[in-house]
Parts: structure tokens; sequence; C-alpha cells
């Protein structure tokens, strides 16, 4: 388990006001929840949250908008949820980096459709087939492992 919320403050407090903060926000398959508590805690210091919900998901915000798309992974309408909340509660400055999946058709059907998707994750689709991982570089205890 994790606290994004506390995560994201301690590396505010670690990094100076000119690191541009970018907190990733599906931990707990909340976005919406999860970007407002992050957006509360750093107000101006958040730059943008991620959405990277895995294909074989539902976020929470989702599941009573269910009906007429498919509502897994980063979709538009989670990406339109986390906006609408943001925007309410005053955080038009927080951008929005949609990934997980991302292609160039993915980024076309969004981009065409008026996604408010600020910035796009690639990853594994610029190796074309050829290699598929993903890594992070973390810290537990102390010690740093990938």
């Amino acid at each position: 388990g994790g606290d994004t919320v506390a995560a994201s403050v301690a590396m505010a407090e670690q990094t100076g006001p000119d690191v541009q903060m970018i907190t990733l926000v599906d931990f707990d398959n909340d976005c919406v929840g999860t970007s407002l508590a992050v957006a509360r805690a750093l107000g101006s210091r958040l730059h943008g949250v991620r959405l990277d919900t895995s294909e074989t998901l539902i976020d929470r915000s989702i599941v009573p908008q269910m009906g007429d798309f498919d509502p897994r992974g980063v979709n538009p309408q989670l990406v339109r949820n986390v906006r609408a909340a943001l925007d309410a509660e005053g955080f038009v400055h927080v951008r929005i980096t949609a990934s997980g999946g991302f292609d160039p058709a993915k980024i076309r059907r969004f981009e065409s459709e008026g996604v408010p998707v600020d910035s796009y994750g690639v990853g594994s689709s610029l190796f074309a087939g050829r290699v598929h991982f993903t890594a992070a570089i973390v810290e537990g205890d102390g010690r740093a492992g990938a």
C-alpha cells in the first residue's frame, strides 16, 4: 500500500519550488479523489496529475457513468471527470497527463474528441511490439531498487 498524498508532500519538501511536481494518481483506483487530495495538499506547487489506470480496471468515478463507452483504463470520460473536479475546486492550473496504452491512434482519437489532456505518456508504444516492459525506480527502507 501507499499514501499518494504523503509521498507527494514528502517529494515537494525535498525539491525546490522550481521543480514541476506531477503526481501519479491511480494507485487507489480513484483518480478524481486522489487528484483533489493531492491538489489540496500541494496547491500551486502541483503542476500536474498523471492518469495511468490499467486497461483491465475501471476507475471509481466511472462506475456511475457506465453505459455507452468502454469504461476500462484511461478513457475520455475519466479525463473529463478529473478535469471537472479540479476546475470546480479552483485547480485550473493543474495539468493532466494520460498514459497507459497510448499509441498514435489512441492519441488521435482523444484529440479528435477534444479530451482535455495536456500531455501523453507513450512508453512501450515507441518500441512497436519489439520490447514490452515498464520499470520503476524506487527506494524502500533506505535501499534503492528497481
